[in-house]
């Protein structure tokens, strides 16, 4: 078979004999799941069941890409990672961009498939196309950025690299795994995984495009594609200041989450918004193929931390380690965002976790016996960079810290749950449900946890009347665009969750014009696809494939126990009326939202199990004798 778009190979490695073999891929998955996270969710839904631990040798590690990846579409570096995830005990998975997907794709390969555990530490070498297990024995303890600078010295500056760091190699749960350049597949411990399979590192180089169904037509169209980006005003504080540009607007709405989502404003953000941030640029950057370039590089030229250079700092890591620790140092936020990267520790959960032990510790729940005599004190910098540390390399009360909010709270105990902001196990975001009604349900519907980038609701965030406009029609207005009222969002959110399965399967970003600005939506995603792999994607068979995927999703949740009683935020969100910003006196409104999400999704609005009818529509006959044979009825 030819194939366009796909490279039409994978691999499965068995870490614990050795052996690579290479398989072909099948036209009825690209047909069905397009690739990415599609592709990770049906191995893992066929391969690794409840029973299996996450650490396990019988848990899956995918690297999947996407028929755009690696293309002339704009943004089109993006790679997804699969795993059942430590953090939660559910489906999980991480997105990361950079140039890693896309020479993953360039060495020849779709996906790499990982099962088992090395005897010893090794990394996976692929070079135009041959793959070879290596000893990565004194790779082992290096940090993540350490161990890419050594194997692009052995492999070369062209190789790109996706690694562990001490974190991964210590099973901290929400431990990441970082990518060339400075990116991180971040959320869901997909590095535990990796760390517990003794796969240090991936490293990846090569030349060999994917060919194109109609190569003239499609560069054509993805040059339209770019040049709506570019044309897009909206962009423009993004292309200028990067995700740091919604500190501002999200601190007046009451949206950005400080002192452990007590509050919804910081009232110092000014310090580490994207205008003191910029005073330390150095230069912009991007991913492959990117038009936005919304990476920056930033040097420190002042204090205790002069001469650091870091990169990647998102809005979400001026939350977690900023305003959710009460910090307002803003070079001590960039040194333990690098520290976080050289870990390999998720900047979101880290930073949750630590601000969850510092409430417990203010009310009393614990205390120095508990912390091993430190004194946790909000707004102490040199205290989070030092928790930060211990989390990493399980040291001391860090060890407790490194099994999420969750399991803390459960070891504490005493009332402890009533303060941990997670969702099914992981930590919430930089999104307080209280300010954007939308993103409360976003939270508890996504398949992976608590998690803002599964439907990614923006048209309300701060209100975009034009782009409600293109994507949803006059009448929506202007209740789409209201943060606070429910009317339409549901449907907003579960339209997100379809829609973007289909930009992660595709390999390409949701910043670009997809999920953000509208620009591009399904008749673009669909005639793209065409043209890339001469299968015939319309708008109606992409919607099928979102259901799909995000169905197959669910269902491998619920054969995990997950029902509609999982659907919920902490109680803080719910009855609590946020104190401050622009949803003063608001509180999540989940169970107005609820049971019209379940109907759009054709689940059961009790026990939000997927219907039968919904399964068999989707081509899911299988999850529906699996469901059965485990006890639950659809």
């Amino acid at each position: 078979m030819e194939y366009n778009g796909y490279m039409g190979k994978y691999l499965r490695v068995d870490l614990s004999t050795g052996r690579i073999e290479v398989h072909e891929l099948k036209p009825g998955l690209m047909r069905a799941y397009l690739g990415g996270n599609g592709f990770g969710v049906r191995i893992l839904f066929d391969e690794v069941g409840p029973d299996v631990d996450p650490l396990s040798a019988e848990n899956r590690l995918i690297f999947a890409t996407g028929p755009l990846g690696g293309t002339q579409w704009p943004a089109s570096g993006r790679g997804e990672v699969i795993a059942k995830s430590p953090l939660t005990g559910i489906y999980g998975d991480a997105n990361a961009g950079g140039m890693f997907p896309a020479f993953l794709k360039f060495s020849g390969y779709d996906m790499v498939i990982f099962q088992g555990i090395a005897p010893k530490p090794v990394y996976l070498h692929i070079a135009n196309g041959e793959p070879q297990l290596m000893d990565a024995s004194e790779l082992w303890g290096l940090d993540a950025l350490e161990t890419e600078a050594e194997l692009k010295r052995r492999h070369g500056v062209s190789t790109q690299v996706a690694s562990i760091g001490p974190a991964g190699e210590k099973l901290v749960r929400y431990a990441c795994i970082m990518c060339s350049p400075r990116r991180s597949f971040a959320r869901s411990g997909m590095g535990a995984v990796m760390g517990s399979k003794r796969l240090k590192a991936v490293a990846v180089s090569g030349n060999i495009r994917p060919r194109l169904a109609q190569p003239k037509e499609f560069t054509a169209y993805a040059r339209q594609m770019h040049a709506l980006l570019i044309a897009n005003r909206d962009r423009l504080s993004l292309s200028k200041y990067g995700t740091p540009n919604l500190v501002p607007a999200m601190n007046e709405i009451g949206r950005f989450p400080t002192k452990n989502f007590q509050y919804g404003s910081f009232d110092r953000a000014d310090a580490i918004g994207p205008e003191e941030l910029s005073r330390f640029l150095v230069r912009h950057m991007g991913c492959f193929g990117c038009p936005i370039r919304c990476d920056k590089l930033y040097r420190v030229d002042r204090g205790a931390f002069s001469g650091l250079e870091v990169s990647s700092v998102e809005y979400e890591t001026l939350s977690s380690l900023g305003s959710g620790v009460l910090v307002d140092d803003l070079p001590a936020v960039l040194k333990a965002n690098d520290v976080c990267d050289r870990l390999g520790l998720d900047t979101i959960s880290a930073g949750r976790t630590i601000s969850f032990a510092m409430e417990l510790y203010e009310k009393g729940i614990i205390d120095k016996r508990d912390t091993g005599g430190i004194e946790l004190a909000w707004g102490d910098s040199q205290l989070v960079l030092k928790l930060l540390e211990m989390i990493g390399r399980r040291e001391g009360f860090g060890d407790l810290l490194a099994e999420g909010t969750r399991r803390m709270a459960a070891e504490i105990g005493r009332g402890a749950e009533e303060y941990a902001m997670h969702v099914k196990g992981q930590e919430i975001p930089a999104q307080d449900g209280r300010a954007q009604q939308s993103m409360g349900l976003a939270h508890v519907t996504s398949t992976r946890g608590a998690d803002h980038l599964k439907a990614l609701p923006t048209v309300d965030e701060t209100g975009l009347p034009g782009a409600a406009k293109r994507r949803y029609g006059a009448a929506w207005l202007p209740d789409v665009c209201d943060p606070h009222v429910t009317k339409y969002k549901p449907f907003v959110v579960k339209d997100g969750e379809d829609f973007g399965v289909i930009v992660d399967s595709a390999g390409v970003c949701k910043l670009a014009g997809t999920l953000c600005f509208f620009e591009i939506y399904w008749e673009e995603m669909a005639r793209g696809l065409t043209l890339a792999t001469g299968i015939e994607f319309d708008v109606e068979t992409l919607k099928q494939i979102g259901e799909r995927v995000y169905n197959l999703m669910r269902s491998y949740n619920v054969l995990h126990g997950i029902t509609s009683k999982d659907d919920t935020l902490p109680g803080r969100f719910l009855t609590e009326p946020s104190p401050s910003g622009g949803a003063k006196g608001h509180v999540c409104r989940l169970a107005e939202m609820l049971p019209e999400y379940y109907r759009l999704r054709g689940w059961d609005e009790k026990t939000g199990v997927p219907r039968r009818e919904t399964l068999e529509r989707l081509g899911l006959e299988d999850v529906v004798h699996r469901l059965n044979d485990a006890g639950i009825e659809v």
